[in-house]
């Protein structure tokens, strides 16, 4: 099994997809499927159906966060460094 560049706690940010750009902190780590679960990232819906005993569920839409592709993730310090790093297209690199 390979080593994971992140670990639950961390913050990171979503480098591509549809929540580019985005922060969060990781929930879970899903290491047999390369993935990880990140705060506020990825939200999907799930249409829970009620149970039948008392200590069930009640039933209804829950919102909550879906799983990410690792690679798709960076921790948030390189990503600031990164950012930091690259001179603005605006201007020339000698100036």
């Amino acid at each position: 099994m390979q080593k994971f560049p992140v670990k639950k706690g961390d913050e990171v940010v979503v480098i591509t997809g549809k929540n580019r750009g985005q922060r969060g902190k990781i929930i879970e780590v899903l290491r047999s499927r390369e993935r990880v679960v990140v705060e506020g990232i990825n939200i999907i819906k799930r249409h829970l159906k009620r149970g039948s005993k008392p200590g069930q569920a009640q039933g209804g839409i829950i919102e909550r966060e879906a799983a990410v592709h690792v690679s798709n993730v960076m921790l948030a310090e390189r990503y600031d460094a990164r950012r930091g790093n690259k001179t603005p297209a605006t201007q020339p690199a000698g100036a």
